[in-house]
């Protein structure tokens, strides 16, 4: 996990939202839904994941998030 990331973890909203995982090209590599992107987000870079997460998680190198009134509206 790369500074930019630990740094954007930190400050992640207890909100629901969407989330872009982006890989060192800064290709969109993986679009998700949360109701709390705190949680959700951090889930892929702290404890155990399959095997299919963790190769996401080794190729991601920066994320967005988009902030929404529900995670519906996500």
């Amino acid at each position: 996990m790369n500074d930019r990331i630990r740094e954007k973890l930190a400050v992640l909203p207890a909100q629901p939202g969407c989330y872009l995982m982006k890989d060192k090209q800064n290709t969109i590599i993986y679009v998700g839904k949360s109701k709390m992107l705190k949680n959700r987000v951090r889930s892929y870079f702290t404890g155990a994941n399959d095997q299919k997460t963790q190769r996401l998680v080794q190729e991601i190198e920066d994320f967005e998030y988009i902030v929404t009134s529900s995670e519906i509206e996500a």
